[in-house]
C-alpha cells in the first residue's frame, strides 16, 4: 500500500519553538545525544546528566534519560532559541517526520495544526521521509536501573 507521502511532504522550521516550549514533554537521549551534547557545551557526562537531565521511571525498575524542562515547561535548553541547535538530539533534528505522524494523512494534518512549518516551505522527498524516520526509530534512549547505573 503506498504512503500517503510517497510524492513528498512540505516541511520547513520557521524557529516558532513551539515544539519546545510550554507543553510538558520529554526529549530522550540516546547515548549519542549525550556524546555531543556534552562535547557542544564542553561538559562530562556526569556535569551535564546533573545540570540538564532527569531519569523518567519505565517498566521493571528502569528509567529513561530525558531532558529537563523549565517550571514553565520550556526545553531546559530553549533560551530564544535553542542553545544547543548545532548537537541537538536525534528526536529534536528529526521533528516531525516521527511514526505518529506520518501513518496517515490526518495525523499529519493533525501534528499541522501544531506546527506552522508543516505543509510550508522545503519539499522533502519520500526517501529523506524515511531516513529521518528511521533515525527516530532507532535511536534508542539511554536506560537507567534504580541505583543510577547505565546499561
Amino acid at each position: 500500500m503506498p504512503a500517503f507521502f510517497d510524492d513528498g511532504l512540505h516541511f520547513e522550521c520557521n524557529r516558532c519553538s513551539r515544539c519546545c516550549r510550554i507543553e510538558p514533554g520529554f526529549v530522550f537521549l540516546s547515548q549519542s545525544d549525550l556524546t555531543d551534547l556534552c562535547r557542544w557545551f564542553n561538559l562530562s557526562e556526569d556535569e551535564f546528566i546533573k545540570t540538564y537531565c532527569r531519569l523518567v521511571p519505565q517498566y521493571d525498575d528502569e528509567y529513561l534519560l530525558c531532558l529537563k524542562d523549565t517550571e514553565n515547561y520550556d526545553c531546559i535548553l530553549w533560551k530564544d532559541g535553542c542553545t544547543a541547535y548545532g548537537a541537538r538530539p536525534v528526536q529534536c533534528r528529526t521533528y516531525p517526520f516521527w511514526t505518529g505522524f506520518l501513518t496517515d494523512k490526518e495525523s499529519w494534518e493533525k501534528e499541522g495544526d501544531a506546527c506552522p512549518g508543516i505543509n510550508c516551505g522545503k519539499l522533502w522527498t519520500k526517501d529523506d521521509i524515511n531516513a529521518s524516520r528511521a533515525a527516530y526509530e532507532n535511536n534508542e534512549p539511554l536506560k537507567f536501573k534504580r541505583g543510577g547505573k547505565c546499561r
